[in-house]
């Protein structure tokens, strides 16, 4: 009987316990997706344009790199190789060199990495972030505070569990890009041949 009612208190405390105490946020959602220091997989992206029926869509692999940027690696509808960092975007050539890309955007390229990556702290300095579930199933969702970003998204959702799944970004103009990423894990270090994308 005593035990049952030390059983019974735990419970009633545990209950009291404020739901902040349970709650998983933004600061261990940065933390569980900046833990792996590179993730692959593959990738869909679907862009849905108010002018057409059809989505556009494209699929790839893609190499995260915590600190240093992505591969990009698009197989259809075409073939090409971009290394996308916060000093904007390259493509690689046929014979392997890199060539910037003219109108890389370094303030689009540095968005698209911190949604991926999951810089909580960058994307709160332009969104106002509200964060639901839990470390194996969570969303995202992000509105923006800027001026310039206001101007061309109405608000973006990112999708995730251990790692980003899904980023659904809505435009002003009504047009939306759903972005899934497929098979993904982690990995402890880049390959060779990733190594030298990202020095080259």
């Amino acid at each position: 009987m005593r035990r049952l009612r030390r059983l019974a208190a735990l419970a009633l405390c545990t209950l009291a316990l404020p739901t902040a105490a349970w709650a998983f946020d933004l600061q261990q959602l940065r933390a569980q997706l900046t833990a792996a220091p590179v993730v692959r997989g593959k990738f869909v992206q679907e862009k849905h344009l108010r002018a057409l029926p059809q989505p556009l869509v494209s699929r790839g692999d893609f190499v995260l790199a915590t600190g240093q940027g992505m591969l990009w690696q698009l197989r259809s509808p075409l073939v090409q190789t971009l290394r996308i960092t916060p000093q904007g975007i390259a493509r690689q050539l046929p014979d392997g060199t890199w060539q910037a890309a003219p109108n890389g955007n370094n303030r689009e390229t540095r968005l698209f990495l911190a949604l991926l990556g999951g810089d909580t702290q960058g994307l709160a300095e332009n969104f106002d972030l509200e964060l639901d579930g839990s470390a194996t199933d969570w969303r995202m969702h992000m509105t923006p505070n800027s001026l310039i970003l206001r101007q061309i998204f109405t608000d973006i959702e990112i999708r995730g569990g251990a790692l980003v799944q899904q980023i659904e970004l809505r435009e002003t103009q009504g047009d939306r890009t759903v972005l899934r990423m497929e098979d993904a894990r982690a990995f402890p270090t880049l390959n060779d041949d990733e190594r030298r994308a990202f020095t080259d």
